[in-house]
């Protein structure tokens, strides 16, 4: 049951289409001959953050539909799943009988109490600066009772994703049935979700924590492999986070690529791009927009310094000037290791340079997955973002049916269309990956699986891109621009 070679979409359960039903009839419709997988964010009952907070995961949420609609997608396509290792919802009936009980509850265990991490309650003001957080607050959130009494309990994201302690036995018997029980679905690999946040230990970062962190990865794995699913663990961070990841055997992303790209069509470059290309693991998800935004710290020591600033720069002015609109408290756009924006609104919405860059990470070693924005080559909804005062919404857009027709006609979408269902097909992708030589303007990418071959050809400047590759029918080399 291993996951196929081919393109894969990332998608809400309702952003194509208003339900699971609506998006069946999508994928069936338009995108039948372009992927061959699905990445279906969160689709369970959730209090906050699109369905990052959830209450349980035994359930659909009924304004979705059910597990019938799961498993009929999952027949046709490569289905890759969520599982909010980290946290579960400040709603879930978990904490609610927590905030009723107290250390009487039944599920007191699951939870990360000051109570239960120090003697009296309360932890240094300088013991929590060293945690790893990615928000501009500590990594808590006060409670109060129905009596009036008030307790710190860890909570490192959103309010409403309060941390689960998994030092607590109680918390691998709840988990490890919800683990199970997403393994029996069609799912051929379940994403896990911000597992680096879940190596407690005071006094130090929290964040990442050897052996503890490759112990959970470990345990996590054991509950799914029997049902033939893979773990892909998920973080955002120093891509030598993700070449141990690589090295540990598992799955990982190339969360570089994004930024990298720009670098290399902003700047007319493939120096920095080639060398990061003959380093990146091979067994690795490749991306360049997801439902969050484009990532700076990942290109930490990939990127030269003064270059990531020039890219930075000219991401401001190409398309994700935005942030600097929307900077105020009032909206929640301060991810300072990540710039909010469309991939197609950072190309300035160059349809030849989007193509460049989706050609760019078809070619690049892993299975590529395709944003539903980006399918669409959306632009930044700032409509949304006024509305939500949430900076990511800005490439978070819902598509109607209505829509989808349109934006599907574009050209720069049949052209990508055309890309992605070269990617499925061309056997050449199972081969060997090799750099070429070319001169700096240039890039020049090619497998190989003899007898099938396909080399891409981009032109820098003018962002012509050119694909030659192997002809199973008329068995010989043919070409065409992208």
């Amino acid at each position: 049951m291993s996951l196929s070679n081919q393109v894969q979409l990332i998608v809400y359960p309702d952003s194509l289409g208003s339900d699971l039903v609506e998006l069946h009839y999508v994928l069936r419709r338009y995108l039948s001959e372009a992927i061959g997988g699905i990445h279906l964010l969160p689709f369970y009952p959730s209090s906050a953050d699109r369905g990052f907070a959830p209450l349980t995961y035994d359930e659909v949420d009924p304004m979705f539909g059910t597990w019938r609609d799961i498993d009929l997608i999952g027949r046709e396509f490569d289905l890759t799943i969520d599982f909010m290792v980290n946290h579960i919802s400040r709603q879930s009936v978990y904490f609610q009988d927590y905030m009723e009980n107290g250390a009487d509850s039944q599920y007191a265990d699951m939870f990360l109490s000051f109570n239960k991490i120090s003697p009296d309650g309360e932890i240094s003001e300088a013991e929590l600066a060293k945690v790893y957080t990615r928000k501009p607050r500590p990594p808590y959130t006060i409670i109060q009772r129905a009596d009036g009494s008030k307790e710190k309990v860890w909570c490192t994201f959103d309010y409403e994703q309060i941390d689960l302690d998994w030092a607590s036995p109680l918390t691998h018997d709840i988990m490890r049935r919800y683990l199970i029980q997403l393994s029996r679905t069609p799912a051929k690999m379940i994403r896990m979700d911000a597992f680096a946040y879940c190596t407690f230990k005071l006094g130090t970062n929290c964040f990442f924590l050897e052996p503890q962190v490759w112990e959970l990865l470990q345990w996590l794995k054991d509950y799914v492999a029997p049902f033939g699913v893979e773990i892909l663990p998920e973080v955002h961070e120093h891509f030598s986070y993700h070449q141990k990841i690589s090295e540990h055997g598992y799955w990982t992303y190339d969360f570089s690529l994004p930024m990298l790209v720009l670098h290399t069509l902003y700047h007319h470059t493939s120096r920095v791009l080639k060398q990061w290309l003959a380093i990146c693991p091979r067994k690795q998800i490749t991306t360049l927009d997801t439902h969050d935004g484009i990532g700076v710290v990942d290109v930490q020591d990939v990127i030269p310094p003064d270059d990531l600033e020039r890219t930075l720069n000219g991401l401001d002015e190409k398309g994700a000037n935005t942030r600097k609109i929307f900077s105020g408290p009032e909206y929640q756009n301060l991810d300072v290791y990540q710039v909010n924006c469309t991939y197609y609104s950072a190309l300035a919405c160059n349809d030849d340079s989007y193509i460049a860059a989706r050609a760019i990470q078809f070619f690049t070693p892993g299975i590529p997955q395709v944003y539903y924005v980006g399918l669409l080559a959306g632009e930044n909804d700032i409509e949304l973002v006024q509305q939500t005062k949430n900076g990511r919404d800005i490439n978070r857009h819902n598509y109607s049916l209505e829509e989808i027709a349109k934006e599907i006609e574009k050209p720069v979408v049949q052209r990508l269309l055309r890309l992605m269902a070269f990617r499925c097909a061309c056997q050449a992708f199972d081969g060997r990956f090799t750099i070429e030589d070319s001169p700096d303007d240039q890039l020049k990418l090619s497998w190989t699986d003899l007898p099938h071959q396909a080399t891409l050809h981009i032109d820098l400047t003018s962002y012509e891109t050119r694909i030659a590759y192997y002809d199973t029918k008329q068995k010989k080399m043919v070409a065409f621009t992208a």
